[in-house]
């Protein structure tokens, strides 16, 4: 109802007799199971005021305390009402770079423990579910090792406390109380990385405010072995391939592609976001198991 009578304030419908066909049609689709709304939409429409109602995002950050601490804030009310959001954090200096008024920037790797612990608190739907949520780091940032560890690292605090006999379930203590338990993690590789590991080449890390500054020059083999051990272990970190992704790229012309959300279907720009939906294509097959085009169409 609450669809309908947004079509009908805004004059989407030609007649009255149009409305009521959508309204009919959307009741029949959605009571038969035949579609699905994004789980948001199930939240917030006819609920909140002004609903929110895409599913994925995909939010920027930069390389300043403001915009990490708004990053923070933007992902818990995404996560409020229901909603995913992945963030490329290679914006942000290494934890061996200098900061502007002295001292030594944190690091990507030490945000995601604040970010992380934020997620793990707020229920998305504040009722249903936890928070989704996806964090990538390019395969040329300075923090790569520690960033393609550090969950395995945690992993490994969690089985030392199931061990001593505290609750090892998803949602029990010894998962609880070590970080990193509540995104996917994902490197992001370009072909230049890939063809290293092929041709056993080396890989050099650049530093985040000064590109021509080479931090660590590795073998691409031991990054991808340690890349495929950590999988192994904790099922992170995954891969992104950012070559092809900017290659199939449907508005590159807008912008480059950086993230995608937690699940990656929805790989595009930065501070977007996209409302998916379901069709169930069994729910169109008749009782012979001949597929009803006309009523699909």
């Amino acid at each position: 109802d609450t669809i309908y009578g947004w079509g009908k304030t805004d004059g989407y419908f030609k007649s009255e007799q149009d409305a009521w066909a959508f309204r009919d049609e959307l009741v029949h689709l959605l009571l038969h199971q035949k579609m699905a709304f994004n789980s948001p939409v199930w939240f917030n429409v006819g609920v909140e005021d002004h609903p929110q109602c895409s599913a994925c995002f995909i939010n920027s950050v930069d390389d300043s305390m403001s915009s990490i601490l708004g990053l923070a804030k933007t992902e818990g009310m995404l996560f409020k009402y229901g909603s995913g959001t992945g963030t490329n954090l290679s914006s942000l200096r290494s934890s061996r770079e200098s900061l502007a008024g002295g001292g030594t920037a944190s690091g990507p790797v030490s945000f995601m423990k604040g970010y992380d612990a934020f997620a793990g608190v707020i229920k998305s739907g504040g009722k249903t579910r936890r928070a989704a949520k996806m964090v990538i780091l390019n395969a040329e940032h300075p923090d790569l090792v520690e960033f393609i560890t550090c969950k395995v690292d945690e992993e490994k605090k969690a089985w030392a406390l199931i061990d001593a006999g505290y609750d090892g379930s998803f949602t029990g203590t010894a998962y609880g109380s070590v970080f990193f338990q509540n995104s996917n993690n994902s490197v992001r590789a370009t072909d230049d990385f890939m063809r290293a590991v092929i041709d056993d080449g080396p890989w050099q890390t650049r530093a985040v405010k000064d590109a021509s500054r080479v931090m660590d020059t590795y073998k691409a083999r031991d990054i991808i072995r340690q890349i495929a051990e950590a999988t192994h272990v904790c099922g992170d970190p995954g891969m992104q391939f950012d070559t092809t992704v900017n290659e199939w790229h449907t508005c590159p012309n807008s912008d480059r592609i950086n993230a995608s959300n937690p699940c990656s279907e929805y790989m595009f720009l930065d501070d977007t976001a996209c409302n998916l939906a379901s069709i169930n294509l069994m729910r169109f097959v008749d009782a012979r198991g001949e597929f009803d085009v006309e009523a699909f169409r």
